[in-house]
């Protein structure tokens, strides 16, 4: 059998969970790795099937390092002995019943529980048959986890892990902690100088023409607050511009409006088929590429 630690190390909480006549060691095991987690540590016994199940190693093994709670665990032969000391005895059941304590969701009964202090007890009943009538008559409340109403079958160690949460929420619960560093958000001056980087290469390789940038660098400076990105993400994003760059090689020169500087390519003369009017340059979008004209004879004017 595998080492059990000290039972001096399980948290003060008096909350007790109670299981009567438990029969399978694995979910009991299971039922004290969900309080464990939760953060209670007392667990009782009424009547298992095996005196010493949940020392068995199926428990052990499914408690998945709460042997603690196994350890400490108390059998005994009542459930009045369970009880002894609680002050306020939750049943939990699934079965309707036309007698016996309210039926309320944890969510709606819980909150008030803790604010009085009680010191509180659930109780949960065998795997295959659930709380007896005369065990739910002892208890002051009856728990009855909401489910889908064609299929409310729950296992008995979810059941006690449904009800942990929801009672270590009404106690105040545990806070969130972080699992990766704060973002270092990058500031005003940071997106100014990543968009001017990308004017700069967007007029280097061709898709920005500076005669006619319209709304293009506004609409990028729009998508990076919307994305709200951090500093790391300006150094990714200029690293990007800078190889854009590179790759593009040596610059052109921008010719000022109306003067043609593809030598391979002349601009026609003014007054020639599809040509635009002399000393207006080409119209282009916010990418930079020329704006197409339509004609009456389709693409590129009469006839094109």
């Amino acid at each position: 059998m595998p080492h059990l630690p000290d039972a001096g190390t399980l948290p003060a909480d008096p909350t007790t969970f109670v299981l009567v006549e438990p029969s399978h060691a694995g979910n009991v095991g299971a039922a004290a790795r969900a309080i464990r987690v939760m953060g209670f540590g007392r667990l009782v016994l009424v009547r298992p099937r095996r005196a010493a199940v949940h020392l068995e190693d199926e428990a052990l093994s499914r408690a998945s390092g709460a042997s603690d709670v196994l350890r400490a665990a108390r059998c005994v032969d009542t459930l009045a002995e369970a009880l002894a000391g609680t002050t306020l005895a939750c049943a939990t059941a699934m079965t309707p019943r036309d007698f016996g304590p309210p039926a309320l969701a944890p969510r709606a009964a819980l909150p008030e529980a803790a604010a009085q202090g009680h010191r509180v007890a659930f109780v949960f009943g065998p795997e295959r048959t659930g709380l007896a009538n005369e065990d739910v008559y002892r208890c002051h409340l009856c728990l009855s986890i909401p489910t889908d109403p064609d299929y409310g079958s729950l296992n008995l160690a979810q059941a006690v892990q449904l009800i942990a949460y929801d009672w270590r929420q009404a106690l105040g619960g545990f806070d969130v902690r972080p699992r990766t560093a704060a973002a270092r958000w990058a500031d005003a001056a940071a997106v100014q100088g990543l968009l001017a980087h990308w004017e700069r290469t967007l007029v280097h390789i061709g898709f920005l023409d500076p005669r006619s940038p319209k709304k293009l660098l506004p609409r990028l400076n729009q998508l990076l607050n919307r994305a709200r990105i951090t500093e790391e993400e300006v150094h990714i994003l200029r690293g990007i511009a800078r190889a854009a760059s590179q790759a593009a090689g040596p610059a052109a020169p921008v010719a000022p409006a109306g003067v043609a500087t593809d030598a391979r390519a002349p601009e026609p003369a003014a007054g020639a088929r599809g040509a635009p009017a002399a000393g207006r340059p080409r119209e282009r979008d916010g990418s930079g590429a020329p704006a197409r004209r339509d004609g009456p004879g389709g693409p590129g004017g009469p006839g094109g």
